[in-house]
């Protein structure tokens, strides 16, 4: 029995023990700190007191104003290969963009605008059918002066859809007087804009409350443009070899029906493919010409098509590293 009791003991005695290693050592594998396996550092991009807007000093101090940038510098920052391609694709549009905007009076912050829209992406179409690099719907398209049929949608033409833009951008300065309810305006319409102001008795566009997408609009407008003026700043660390290349076009008039555009390319020196790149606006593989009517058909030059480093213009200098 004494045998039987000195067992019993000793094996009570070696659980408690191994129950009690078995816990210390718990304790230890939990506070032992763990060690990084991600080998970039991920930190929130600081916010400013202020940026600036169409010459205008926007405060970044209210609480609401400060988290709403907050939200679109770390998005924008961190969705790394969108805004990369914004900054390869500027150099070749901004150049078109900007002078267009400039020879209307519109502020030049309005390119942004442009970029939030598209990405500056041509051929960009949006789930509610939007298109292009301004991202027109049919409707207002046509209201500001589009052509938009089965084989011609200048939705799609960089020149005639930025003057378009541009008259919209006129009518709703003429409408708000101030920039940032143009602005938001072009997200929401014209009417939304106007009842939310008259309704909540605001003259602020900072200040409506608005759906999500349109409250964060203006905002994510003023966002990409702190990027683009800060790159490394903000991390994006470009070479002259990284940005697009502008392409040199030479126009050609059509009087006349096309009736295929593939042999009409490759009597100009071009494939359809390479025709239809720089004439995004062209939806057909005909091209019928109304009486009295006209079309500038753009045709790459030769040299262009093929890429060259040391032809390469830089837009911004402040873009590269």
């Amino acid at each position: 029995m004494k045998k039987y009791n000195y067992l019993l003991g000793g094996l009570s005695l070696s659980i408690i023990i191994g129950m009690a290693a078995f816990l210390l050592g718990s304790q230890t594998v939990s506070t032992v700190e763990r060690q990084p396996v991600v080998s970039s550092t991920t930190v929130s991009v600081p916010v400013p007191e202020s940026v600036e807007f169409c010459g205008n000093k926007i405060s970044l101090q209210r609480l609401d104003m400060r988290e709403r940038f907050d939200r679109e510098m770390n998005a924008l920052t961190y969705l790394h290969s969108t805004t990369l391609l914004d900054f390869k694709r500027a150099n070749r549009y901004f150049p078109i963009i900007e002078p267009i905007l400039k020879r209307n009076n519109i502020p030049d912050d309005f390119k942004y605008l442009c970029v939030v829209e598209s990405n500056l992406d041509t051929r960009a179409v949006s789930p509610s059918k939007a298109v292009g690099l301004w991202q027109f719907m049919e409707d207002t398209g046509k209201r500001f002066g589009l052509e938009i049929t089965p084989e011609v949608d200048e939705r799609y033409h960089i020149e005639k859809a930025t003057e378009a833009a541009c008259r919209y951008f006129k009518e709703a300065y003429g409408k708000y007087g101030n920039w940032p309810c143009v602005a938001i305006s072009y997200n929401a319409g014209m009417k939304r804009i106007s009842d939310s102001l008259q309704n909540q008795r605001s003259d602020s566009a900072f200040d409506l409350w608005l759906p999500v997408e349109t409250s964060r609009y203006i905002f994510r407008i003023m966002a990409i443009k702190e990027i683009f003026e800060h790159p490394k700043y903000y991390g994006f660390v470009l070479k002259k070899s990284d940005l697009y290349p502008q392409v040199r076009t030479h126009n050609v008039e059509v009087t006349s029906d096309i009736g295929s555009l593939a042999l009409f390319a490759k009597e100009n020196g071009i494939n359809y493919m390479q025709l239809r790149e720089y004439n995004v606006w062209i939806r057909d593989t005909k091209l019928t010409v109304g009486k009295g009517k006209s079309y500038q058909i753009a045709i790459p030059e030769t040299d262009d098509l093929y890429y060259n480093e040391r032809k390469v213009k830089v837009y911004n200098p402040a873009w590269l590293q």
